[in-house]
């Protein structure tokens, strides 16, 4: 069985983050480290590969400047190869650009199946698993807290506010994984030596034929045009009970509209 998982190297959550003055965007320069959600991705493939006997998990990622500090990261806890896509063309790509390079690499690998996380630390948007699962063509299965692959159908409890639902479908298809799904494995030192020569094949925008109208501030159908500081939060209104406390209460509560 092969998979594929899509990855996402961020800039350290530990350091300051800096934004480009002109584009909004955050500044990705120097060492990228893995998402700490797409452990859980990465993690979740590999037991899929050991329960099927046999395959293959192959990392897809999108960074600048070549960086691949993170795929090595989920190379050392036991992922076979990776497939980076670098190009200083995909500057300004916007959640649907994103989606089309990681589609076109994805093609490459033709796995069995795709995961991915429910969304990024550093971007938040949640649209991009969906997006990849549109232009491939395939179904999808979002917010996965069990997954399990039988007789070639991927079995899924997907998680709601109320529960979870029990959904399948057939293989190839995409699914999105949450944090708790498994607990990912610390990379030991004979896998942080083994990363070291795992391949790491490197595609520009030109390999994936795709053009600059497609993918970067060119193929962008968002834009950011400005970044406030956050609102500081106000202080809360005491209620001294004087009697009428409750009353006090519950016209506020009838105020938002939750009574």
């Amino acid at each position: 069985m092969n998979v594929a998982v899509c990855v996402k190297q961020i800039p350290d959550p530990a350091s300051p983050g800096k934004l480009d003055p002109t584009s909004h965007t955050l500044v990705r320069e120097g060492k990228l480290i893995l998402d700490d959600s797409d452990s859980y991705g990465v993690e979740m493939a590999l037991q899929l590969v050991d329960q099927a006997g046999g395959g293959e998990v192959t990392l897809v990622s999108m960074a600048p400047n070549g960086e691949t500090s993170g795929l090595r990261t989920a190379l050392a806890m036991g992922a076979h190869k990776a497939i980076l896509v670098s190009d200083d063309g995909l500057k300004g790509s916007d959640a649907l650009g994103t989606a089309k390079v990681l589609a076109a690499a994805i093609r490459r690998a033709e796995p069995d199946l795709i995961i991915a996380a429910t969304e990024s630390t550093d971007g938040y948007t949640g649209t991009l698993p969906v997006q990849v699962a549109a232009l491939l063509g395939l179904p999808s299965i979002t917010f996965a807290k069990k997954v399990a692959v039988v007789d070639g159908r991927v079995r899924v409890d997907r998680q709601t506010e109320a529960g979870y639902d029990e959904v399948e479908c057939p293989l190839p298809a995409v699914v999105t994984v949450t944090a708790g799904v498994v607990e990912p494995r610390y990379p030991s030192f004979k896998g942080i030596m083994a990363a070291k020569g795992k391949p790491v094949d490197q595609l520009t925008v030109a390999d994936l034929g795709l053009g600059g109208d497609e993918v970067g501030f060119g193929g962008a159908r968002q834009e950011i045009v400005s970044v406030e500081p956050a609102e500081a939060r106000k202080a809360g209104e005491i209620v001294v009970d004087e009697g009428d406390a409750h009353e006090k209460v519950i016209a506020f509560l009838e105020q938002l509209k939750i009574v």
